[in-house]
């Protein structure tokens, strides 16, 4: 029996111009409380007085709490009202960076920075509610804006982190971080509109329901995959990288590939256009371009094995072109996955991060291997063989799609929905 899905809700005819604005903000400043921990790894090993290795669990355990929390709590966005879910998990997070700052010993830190990574999922909540709340052929745009700010917050953590934390100590971060997240949960309060639950189900099947629509909706698979096959490309390059600039081929310490990593900034500004493109040809072009340009980038990358200024010039003007194409897919792949099932974007959105982090995980894992057998030229050929992978897909399911746009925005489906039979 086909399923039916309730009827959704009505998208506003305009959201306005400041509200994703504001959740563009929202997005970065929550994702920077999973990041910045990173770079307090030194001083918070100096202020306990513990081995490095140790000090690292904390950031560890944060990132680990925000994978269980995009699984376990993202889901309930589909089932609770939107806004007061938002402003909850802010303010438990601001509660526990509160807590972390104030921690007298490791495991309470760690404890807090646990739930400050399980918390901190108000990104993954967002990006649905927005997506719901605008006019089809501006949902692309609106998720780029907000896609930006993740970027955004996602780069500058560190550098917030680490400047702070130098001047002030470890603590001045959290507490830093602890009022601004509670600052937030008081202005989304009052910026995000009231939406009501788009399912009533229970917990138990909400989750089982993630799952089940990676075998039931083909563009969820399809966008997974593209969005895995790329991001585990990239997560191998960025890992492999400190040890390629760190080796004896530049001789070059830990904080350039800080510097190095700042190139992606151009990604925030990139993130807005590739969702104009999505609204204007639809996500499969988008992803098309995006494929394109990260078999380049391992084409470029590959000469960063000659070492010196050419080199370093080929490894940034490769990273360049790698983020920007895995920032850009990332819009496509969450418009397309948007448009499938109105009441069902937490939960979709849900699967396909978690596709996602495993892609990225498995990309680490590969590149440190590669490396050490093959180099820094095999790491660029896992890279365009994850792309060729992505690529292969698409080729695969392009019959199907041939001669149509793959996303409700398209200004043609909407056309031929229109017109009289």
């Amino acid at each position: 029996m086909p399923r039916i899905n309730p009827p959704a809700p009505p998208a506003p005819a305009a959201l306005g111009r400041r509200v994703p604005l504001v959740m563009a903000l929202a997005c970065g400043v929550s994702v920077a409380n999973v990041y910045f921990p990173q770079a307090l790894t030194p001083l918070i090993a100096d202020g306990f007085g513990i081995a490095p290795g140790t000090a690292a669990s904390v950031a560890t355990v944060t990132q680990l709490g925000y994978a269980a929390g995009i699984f376990l709590l993202v889901p309930l966005g589909d089932r609770l009202p939107r806004r007061p879910l938002i402003t909850v998990l802010l303010a438990v997070t601001g509660c526990a960076l509160l807590a972390a700052g104030l921690a007298p010993a490791t495991d309470l830190l760690a404890a807090a920075g646990t739930v400050v990574g399980l918390a901190t999922v108000v990104p993954q909540l967002l990006l649905p509610l927005a997506a719901g709340l605008v006019a089809p052929d501006r949902r692309g745009s609106v998720i780029g804006t907000l896609q930006g700010g993740l970027i955004g917050g996602i780069l500058l953590a560190r550098t917030f982190g680490g400047v702070l934390g130098e001047h002030l100590g470890w603590r001045a971060p959290y507490l830093a971080a602890a009022a601004l997240t509670g600052l937030l949960a008081l202005v989304l309060g009052l910026a995000l509109p009231t939406t009501g639950p788009a399912a009533r189900i229970r917990y138990p099947v909400l989750l089982a329901d993630t799952v089940r629509m990676l075998r039931t909706e083909q563009g969820l698979r399809r966008s997974a995959l593209y969005q895995a096959s790329l991001f585990g490309g990239f997560s191998a390059a960025w890992t492999a990288l400190a040890l390629l600039l760190t080796g004896p081929r530049y001789r070059m310490d830990a904080q350039a590939v800080g510097v190095l990593a700042l190139i992606g900034a151009a990604s925030m500004f990139c993130a807005p256009a590739a969702g104009r493109r999505v609204d204007r040809h639809g996500p499969d072009r988008v992803n098309g371009w995006c494929i394109g340009a990260t078999l380049a980038a391992a084409a470029v990358l590959t000469a960063g094995a000659l070492g010196g200024p050419i080199g370093l010039a080929a490894l940034t003007a490769g990273l360049l072109l790698l983020d920007v194409a895995v920032q850009c897919s990332q819009v496509a792949n969450q418009a397309r996955i948007f448009a499938l099932r109105a009441e069902a974007r937490s939960r979709l959105n849900t699967a396909y991060m978690t596709c996602s982090f495993l892609g990225g995980s498995a990309g680490s894992w590969l590149g440190i291997r590669i490396y050490a057998h093959l180099g820094w030229p095999g790491v660029c050929a896992l890279i365009g063989f994850a792309a060729a992978a992505a690529l292969t897909a698409r080729l695969a399911d392009r019959p199907r799609h041939r001669g149509r746009k793959d996303t409700p925005s398209a200004p043609s489906v909407r056309r031929s929905a229109a017109s009289p039979r």
